[in-house]
């Protein structure tokens, strides 16, 4: 049984959802200890207990130590499967997150797969949902991956109440890898800022603030959609907002977002997620901090070689590459970089089939 210590790297969920996430897929059981150690609430939260269980569901796995506050979890997964399954995480727990780990084992499902999520979609400390929508699932897709993902409702810190439905029609249950080091030119950026339970001007004040700076970055070619609700047709529980850019370059996608919170003015919010795709692109490479970690699993079962450039080395890419060399060795992996930096990362895939 593969071995894996939770305090490594950034000691959070990261490294739990990964590891079990590529023992799913593989198949190879893991036991987790020192689980999310470097946190001021250690153990398992419900967030992480519900991607977790989700996954041990998609492949009827045995687990030990299931439960809230959990140190130390062992998952022996047996069978992949696909169907329909749903998942509520309670209150604002991030539905993105619980995303991020059973998108790996839906690769591989035998057959379509269906996950309907509940919970928090635009919540402190996770990538908001626009970010997956468009950003992450549309990179995959250069693996030869196709993933759909419907918002049917907004859920915020900290009443949640978001509802999504994820939709893997064909598994491909093979990836091609994809790479790329460099960005190359910036065609436009496009954006989309939402407010619910809030005045429309929340989410207009967010998307001006954000095109007034990019602007005075020399970039004209800026178009962000508003998503506001009149209060007598407004669904969620809420109140909340965010904002999140991408801009769409000649070889890649880079995304930047920002959430809003109870006294942060909207103008602020806006520029924040402008002054982080900014400073991403100011790099030249292809990847955006947190793309750069998240397509890690995708390159390292993948068949072939690829290279990508990534515009900073998180100590999330770190971790990420720590728990690969751990669960699937036959990954290669070859880093060239420094923490908090710019870095590229050779990667031959190991061509994982089923």
């Amino acid at each position: 049984m593969i071995e894996i210590d939770g305090s490594f790297g950034e000691g959070g969920g990261q490294i739990l959802r990964t590891s079990v996430a590529l023992s799913a897929v593989t198949l190879r059981p893991v036991r987790i200890y020192n689980i999310r150690a470097k946190r001021k609430n250690p153990g398992l939260r419900r967030q992480h207990f519900t991607a977790v269980k989700a996954l041990a569901e998609m492949t009827d796995a045995e687990v030990e130590g299931l439960s809230v506050g959990s140190m130390e979890l062992t998952f022996k997964p047996k069978r992949l499967k696909g169907g329909k399954f749903r998942f509520d995480i309670g209150t604002a727990g991030s539905v993105s997150l619980a995303l991020q780990a059973i998108t790996p084992v839906t690769v591989f499902a035998p057959s379509s797969v269906s996950v309907s999520l509940r919970g928090g979609t635009d919540v402190p400390m996770s990538p908001p949902i626009d970010y997956l929508r468009f950003v992450y699932y549309p990179i995959l897709s250069n693996f030869g991956f196709k993933a759909e993902l419907y918002l049917k409702k907004r859920g915020h810190y900290p009443k949640g109440g978001g509802e999504v439905e994820y939709v893997v029609r064909n598994p491909p249950r093979e990836l091609s890898n994809w790479g790329s080091v460099h960005r190359g030119e910036v065609l436009k950026v496009r954006g989309l800022s939402h407010c619910v339970k809030l005045p429309k001007h929340v989410a207009e004040r967010q998307a001006k603030s954000a095109i007034e700076f990019l602007k005075s970055k020399g970039f004209d070619k800026v178009e962000i959609d508003l998503e506001w609700y009149p209060p007598d047709r407004d669904p969620h529980l809420g109140p909340g907002s965010g904002i999140v850019l991408w801009a769409i370059t000649e070889k890649s996608l880079l995304g930047g977002d920002s959430i809003g919170a109870r006294g942060k003015r909207a103008e602020v919010v806006g520029k924040e997620a402008a002054e982080k795709l900014y400073e991403d692109l100011s790099t030249g490479m292809a990847l955006d901090r947190h793309m750069s970690d998240m397509i890690l699993p995708f390159s390292a079962l993948s068949c072939g070689e690829a290279q990508i450039g990534g515009s900073k080395l998180t100590m999330h890419a770190w971790t990420h590459i720590h728990v690969i060399r751990k669960i699937l060795p036959e990954a290669r992996m070859e880093l060239n970089g420094e923490l908090g930096k710019p870095f590229k990362l050779k990667v031959q895939g190991a061509c994982w089939k089923v």
